[in-house]
């Protein structure tokens, strides 16, 4: 994969799998804007960065991206895992907007930049809970199926311009955001082992997946959700 030439947008590539995107696609010769609350010492010195908490307002995006824009990746999300029964509607609502309504902000200020490039790829961030039933997930579960809907939707409605939408439904990957789930050796070998491949995910499983539907080389991919989860989401082996 070559992105010379490329303007990649990922929103939240401070640390996780965005960050590892960020180093792969610089690697890579992509010019990647990042827009994360916090920047990160491990970004190479090309990564152009605007410091944006997703939650608020949106307007300064118009400023800071180019006039064309190749990719864009919401690499922002949340794991918020309680029994249902002590999940407040604030809970729901958070899950919501970080989720879906953040997406759908960097999206529409990066509409007409992905319209000018041409051919465009759009990649968001689910997760396996979304089509998975697992306890303790309702709120993040309820999110990124709405995620995944909204993915669905603008498939359909920007192919014309060209521009695809496809999603990773990633299991657990060890990133900070899950450092409470891998805190010990044993929550790490306990996690492993509810894998098929006995193991959990790692950024670069995700970073590398996104990298390839940012990529010439799936053009004709829109529309996808591609399970990315050491085969937790289809597979049952014991």
């Amino acid at each position: 994969m070559n992105f010379e030439g490329k303007n990649i947008v990922v929103a939240g590539g401070s640390s996780g799998i965005g960050l590892s995107l960020v180093k792969l696609l610089s690697n890579q010769k992509a010019q990647v804007y990042v827009i994360s609350r916090t920047g990160s010492d491990e970004w190479p010195h090309s990564v152009k960065h605007l410091a944006l908490d997703i939650n608020g307002n949106p307007d300064a995006l118009a400023g800071f991206l180019p006039d064309q824009v190749h990719g864009v990746v919401y690499s922002i999300g949340s794991i918020n895992l309680k029994p249902f029964n002590r999940l407040t509607e604030d809970d729901f609502l958070n899950d919501y907007r970080i989720n879906v309504v953040g997406a759908v902000k960097v999206i529409q200020q990066s509409l007409k930049q992905l319209k000018n490039a041409g051919e465009a790829s759009i990649v968001l961030i689910s997760s396996v809970a979304a089509k998975s039933g697992m306890p303790y997930h309702a709120s993040i579960s309820a999110a990124k199926s709405g995620l995944e809907g909204l993915a669905l939707s603008l498939a359909a409605e920007l192919a014309a311009q060209h521009i695809r939408v496809n999603v990773i439904a990633p299991s657990l990957t060890d990133t900070p955001m899950a450092q409470n789930l891998l805190s010990t050796p044993e929550k790490r070998e306990a996690s492993a082992k509810r894998h098929p491949l006995g193991k959990f995910g790692l950024p670069d499983d995700i970073s590398q997946a996104a990298a390839f539907l940012l990529s010439d080389e799936s053009g004709w991919m829109t529309g996808q959700v591609i399970g990315i989860d050491g085969g937790l989401g289809k597979l049952k082996v014991s």
